[in-house]
């Protein structure tokens, strides 16, 4: 029975992975592609502003994915002081990513009001 659940709790933590690699490679790809669909009809600046923009958001939605894999590797697989060490480590790390990427990306801290909404901000 433990094996069986070590078997999912493994496939689990491999699929969090893997759906975290294709959120950002995804995330890429789009902006990619809208990029190279709406340059033609933005100014240059705006559309690459918008093309970093959903790169970013990407690449922080993959981010927490592969969080939620560490920390159920580190609770569920591998409980040693050392592998708790290494995922706060492996946290904060990211959490300062993304931190930083929010604020450059937004221009404002992430629990900051934004002067405008999503909607608005978006080219029509």
């Amino acid at each position: 029975m433990s094996a069986l659940l070590f078997s999912i709790v493994d496939a689990l933590i491999l699929m969090l992975e893997a759906i975290g690699v294709a959120v950002m490679v995804g995330g890429f790809i789009t902006a990619t592609i809208v990029y190279l669909v709406r340059t033609r009809h933005w100014a240059t600046h705006r559309a690459y502003i918008d093309y970093r923009r959903r790169s970013v958001r990407g690449l922080i939605l993959g981010l927490e994915f592969l969080v939620a894999a560490d920390i159920i590797k580190t609770v569920a697989v591998d409980y040693t002081m050392q592998s708790l060490l290494m995922l706060g480590i492996i946290i904060l790390i990211r959490t300062f990513l993304v931190f930083a990427l929010h604020l450059e990306i937004e221009g404002r801290f992430p629990w900051s009001e934004a002067a405008e909404t999503d909607d608005e901000a978006r080219p029509r």
